[in-house]
């Protein structure tokens, strides 16, 4: 019997988080759901593995690594054809709470204004720290963040309230919703594709909300650390590439004509700072990779 919600979770090479992620879920109560694994061409068949070991998933195996934004987006289409009527992005190096999605679903139910929804996200390796509790965007400087990011719960945090973006972390959304507005732009790849899909929701007239109810823990940083440390650090230059391009591409897209200045200065002092940080570490590598990230995010298309 199929479910009215279904959580996609990516797997690459990651056998052992999205094992750990799927147990969790399976403890889940009070609102039944389907699991979606998009395999995004895992090497190591870890994909296949988890299929086998857990019959009850569904697996869509990809033949090669199409990104956060294109991974997910195979299973938001499964979702729409097969007419769940809610779909939540998950990422895998999570722990949750039984009512997680629960609590979301229940006030989707009772809101229909609400187009997207997102669980309180704290640190797995300290329970207490917030990871995010809610996003918001300086519209004026071009720049999102995450309200109480590494402290400690605040008052905010422990009461539902409407949010400028919601992290694809947790995302939960309404098929009927991604219809209407479209997927995620797979050109994006990773980084800001979901706070471009939040704007795109909130621009159709729908809310987002932040529920303090639903709880998760994150481990955050997989997806862009290596395992072992290189001459220049855990992460790749791709990962600043990635940011500073995909980050001017949503200011291109989202930012209004007397915006402009202030969010220039925001972007390109933030730029400096880091480029010279690089500098002085020697790390040239991030360095040219953060330099062709500024120049493509100005100059290349990004439309589908």
């Amino acid at each position: 019997m199929r479910r009215r919600t279904a959580v996609i979770l990516l797997n690459w090479n990651s056998y052992q988080y999205t094992k750990d992620c799927i147990q969790s879920m399976q403890k889940s109560i009070g609102e039944s759901f389907d699991i979606i694994v998009v395999d995004n061409g895992s090497e190591d068949q870890s994909g296949r593995q988890l299929a086998k070991e857990n019959p009850e998933i569904i697996l869509l195996q990809q033949e090669k690594n199409l990104g956060f934004a294109g991974g997910n987006n195979k299973g938001f289409e499964y979702a729409i054809e097969h007419d769940y009527e809610y779909v939540m992005m998950l990422n895998n190096d999570v722990f949750v709470e039984p009512t997680f999605v629960f609590h979301l679903t229940n006030y989707m139910d009772h809101h229909p204004e609400v187009g997207g929804i997102q669980p309180k996200i704290f640190f797995n390796n300290d329970r207490t720290m917030i990871w995010n509790g809610g996003s918001r965007y300086a519209d004026y400087f071009g720049w999102t963040y995450s309200k109480n990011y590494m402290r400690k719960e605040g008052e905010r945090q422990k009461n539902l309230h409407e949010v400028d973006w919601i992290t694809g972390c947790a995302f939960l959304i309404r098929t009927a919703v991604l219809k209407q507005v479209g997927l995620l732009n797979e050109n994006f790849f990773i980084y800001y594709e979901d706070v471009d899909l939040s704007f795109r929701i909130k621009s159709a007239g729908y809310k987002l909300i932040f529920h303090p109810d639903s709880i998760i823990y994150h481990i955050a940083g997989i997806s862009h650390k290596a395992k072992k440390k290189g001459k220049e650090g855990y992460a790749s230059p791709k990962v600043h590439y990635l940011n500073f391009r995909n980050h001017a591409w949503l200011l291109r897209t989202w930012t209004k004509w007397y915006q402009w200045p202030s969010t220039l200065l925001v972007y390109f002092g933030y730029s400096l700072a880091v480029m010279a940080y690089f500098a002085l570490r020697f790390r040239w590598n991030k360095l040219l990779a953060t330099c062709k990230g500024i120049y493509h995010g100005f100059t290349l298309s990004y439309t589908s």
